[in-house]
């Protein structure tokens, strides 16, 4: 299980290695990212400068305390907030980005699939497809942050446990969408996806905590965007290839991801 979520981890990582082989490709990439970025920004920045007010607001309880406990509860409570609000920003970053930069997504993705070896069938679903993702992805983001604030609320482990909750849980929707495109090029039915992704569990968590991780640092998520776009490719063909193994498996083999994305020139 650790080799396979290590194995999660190179995917993204093999991902991020377009930034020297297609590196004007990748930059397109970027654009969409900012956008989404700066649109996020403009409701985080307010939410963190409006905290106190928030944790005052569900603690009332509290008013009576003396201090420092006051203090340290509405400051813990402060902190899971913020927590929870980061897990649903990854899912809104990510629905935002993958609607707005379609087009440039789309160029990443099919790059992606021809160096591998061979082009889908199809398109990937294009602009309506991906907005329907993307709502789908924020209406899931919206329960994991909930799911997120009430675990930390425990006293004592709530806010270590609504940490690492919300990075895992989040990494794993993260890491579903992601590969979505590859999976919609094939016509792949919720029962071929839910096998696929049965066979992989570990591989796919590693590639989505990842991801989630690179989420969380200052402009990162603008960096990581195309590379998760990439990198999701990989993981796709991979379990696509896992499957292949199986007499039922849904798709053709193709090539090894892990062999390395050899540059076909500039964009």
């Amino acid at each position: 299980m650790i080799r396979e979520f290590g194995a999660g981890v190179r995917t993204l990582l093999q991902g991020f290695g377009l930034w020297r082989t297609r590196p004007g490709l990748m930059a397109l990439g970027l654009i969409p990212a900012v956008i989404a970025f700066l649109l996020l920004a403009a409701a985080l920045i307010p939410l963190l400068l409006s905290l106190g007010s928030i944790t005052e607001w569900i603690t009332p309880f509290a008013a009576g305390w003396t201090e420092p406990w006051r203090s340290v509860l509405r400051g813990a409570v402060g902190i899971v907030v913020f927590i929870a609000a980061l897990a649903l920003a990854a899912s809104v970053f990510s629905a935002l980005a993958l609607t707005i930069g379609d087009p440039f997504y789309e160029r990443i993705w099919r790059a992606v699939e021809t160096d591998l070896g061979g082009e889908p069938p199809a398109d990937g679903g294009g602009f309506w497809t991906a907005l329907g993702e993307g709502l789908r992805l924020v209406l899931l983001g919206l329960l994991i942050a909930v799911l997120v604030l009430l675990v930390g609320l425990i006293p004592i482990v709530g806010g270590v446990l609504g940490a690492v909750g919300g990075v895992v849980f989040t990494g794993r929707l993260l890491a579903r969408e992601l590969t979505g495109r590859a999976f919609d090029a094939r016509n792949l039915t919720p029962l071929d996806r839910a096998a696929l992704f049965a066979g992989s569990r570990a591989r796919v968590l590693g590639f989505g905590v990842a991801t989630q991780l690179c989420f969380l640092i200052p402009l990162g998520a603008v960096f990581a965007m195309p590379a998760a776009v990439a990198g999701s490719t990989m993981l796709a063909r991979t379990m696509l290839d896992r499957a292949t193994a199986l007499p039922s498996g849904p798709h053709p083999s193709t090539s090894d991801p892990f062999s390395g994305i050899p540059s076909t020139g500039p964009v």
